[in-house]
């Protein structure tokens, strides 16, 4: 695994910065570390394919768990975000490469020896790219379909600012079974936390995913304990659901470094069970909200309740 505390070389942008004091974590937040067979399985399996995943780039506490399982979000598109989001580890600067066209080939197949039900697709922000990477989630998707065809497939995709509004249409045109873009905090904090980003722009991407295919699934996601308060977190709530938002994961911030935003506070598995309450009353079909809930985490059983949720709800 990678060392994700080198911030003067993942993060030249936040090297400057004065350290924020990183609190314990309470008992509800703390997991294993990584071991056992599964997870060196995939692990040998991600190697094998020259593959990137964001399980490792990211830190996510959950990788052991996942690993183990068999399970792992594919990252494409390189390792290297143009962004520089203070809640990130993702390595950021100006990428050293072009795009890979042999990687949605080599992300299918390890799709299919995983032998995978449900495959996360995500990537870094590529703004230096004319279409954001737009037509590289197309072919990764094609390359999926064609090698393991009863595999479904979410994507995690970038806002795509940047770009023609054209390009969404060649993502939703390859028929991802749900997309997911992350919202990540409440619009007060975007200053800080996605500088590089608009929560507008990104409420409106998941919005016009809806109008150019209303069958398809839309995901978004927040941290919590950067800072927000409950009434913010509720706003976000009504505006993913005026965008017709099909599923909502809440998420406990975890600072990555002392480089990067402070963790406000730990939000107790009491005020998550009741803001998954809450979101279920505001008419989304799907929620993840627990501390350790992750975009990706658990992306396929929450899949099928999605799917399940969707057919009890037409009355199918």
């Amino acid at each position: 695994m990678r060392d994700l505390n080198i911030p003067a070389e993942r993060h030249p942008e936040k090297a400057h910065k004065p350290d924020n004091v990183q609190p314990k974590k309470p008992d509800w937040i703390r997991v294993k570390a990584p071991s056992g067979q599964g997870y060196a399985d995939t692990r040998k399996i991600m190697r094998d394919n020259n593959l990137v995943t964001v399980c490792e780039e990211a830190g996510c506490p959950n990788v052991g768990e996942c690993w183990s399982q068999g399970h792992a979000t594919m990252m494409i598109m390189g390792e290297v975000c143009t962004r520089a989001c203070t809640f990130c580890n993702i390595a950021t600067g100006k990428p050293p490469e072009d795009l890979d066209v042999f990687e949605p080939g080599r992300v299918a197949a390890a799709v299919k020896k995983l032998g995978l039900n449900h495959v996360v697709i995500t990537s870094v922000d590529r703004d230096d790219i004319k279409d954001g990477g737009a037509e590289h989630f197309a072919q990764t998707i094609r390359a999926i379909r064609k090698q393991s065809p009863k595999t479904t497939i979410e994507i995690l995709t970038p806002d795509f600012i940047r770009c023609d509004n054209s390009v969404l249409e060649v993502v939703v045109e390859a028929r991802p079974d749900v997309f997911n873009h992350n919202l990540e905090t409440v619009p007060g904090l975007y200053p800080e936390v996605r500088p590089g980003a608009r929560y507008f722009h990104s409420l409106r991407l998941l919005q016009r995913v809806k109008e150019l295919d209303p069958s398809m699934f839309t995901k978004s996601g927040i941290m919590v304990g950067l800072g927000e308060d409950r009434q913010a977190v509720m706003q976000v709530m009504e505006d993913m659901r005026a965008a017709d938002l099909d599923f909502l994961t809440i998420g406990q911030y975890l600072q990555p470094t002392p480089k990067h935003h402070a963790v406000d506070r730990f939000v107790t598995p009491e005020e998550f069970a009741a803001y998954e309450k809450a979101a279920y009353g505001k008419g989304f079909l799907m929620v993840s909200a627990t501390p350790l809930t992750r975009s990706s985490y658990h992306a396929g059983d929450d899949f099928a309740k999605l799917r399940a949720a969707r057919t009890k709800a037409l009355g199918l």
